[in-house]
């Protein structure tokens, strides 16, 4: 089973809460994300980014080009990471931009934590440095950049 959570209290609508303000500091770490990637997760969230690499879906073929099991595609791992931050921030967030690279493969069974720390404000810019760890260790390095919507907007 695909499991997901945070390792504090949750406020509503699943936001973790403690979320930034209009002055974000630099230094801030936001709320761990924990996510169990079940063999289930790893396929349904390859195909539903239509990607349909076979070391994504097919055990056999996985381990036949040197892998040792089935693997999260780079768009899923985009999306985990928006989600980390977004999770963090409220339906406020802009993403701007997401820079990402990949480490260690996220096998199928295997357990991602995602932290992430406030690295600069600049104006309405507020960046952001996550890691994604794994058993074997860094999966994701990522540079996240958001603005806050006002609440007028």
């Amino acid at each position: 089973m695909t499991t997901a959570s945070r390792s504090d209290s949750l406020g509503g609508g699943g936001r973790a809460t403690g979320g930034p303000t209009a002055s974000a500091q630099v230094g801030a770490t936001l709320p761990e994300l924990v996510v169990h990637a079940d063999p289930t997760f790893v396929i349904s969230t390859a195909l539903a980014t239509r990607d349909f690499q076979d070391v994504h879906h097919d055990r056999d073929k996985a381990v036949a080009r040197g892998s040792k099991d089935i693997f999260v595609n780079i768009l899923t791992d985009t999306g985990l990471v928006q989600r980390f931050v977004t999770d963090w921030t409220g339906p406020r967030a802009i993403v701007k931009s997401i820079s990402l690279r990949l480490g260690v493969p996220l096998y199928a069974g295997d357990t991602l934590t995602l932290t992430g720390t406030v690295s600069a404000v600049e104006g309405e810019d507020i960046h952001i440095d996550v890691v994604g760890r794994d058993s074997l260790g860094d999966h994701i390095t990522a540079k996240v950049v958001i603005a806050l919507r006002g609440s007028n907007d």
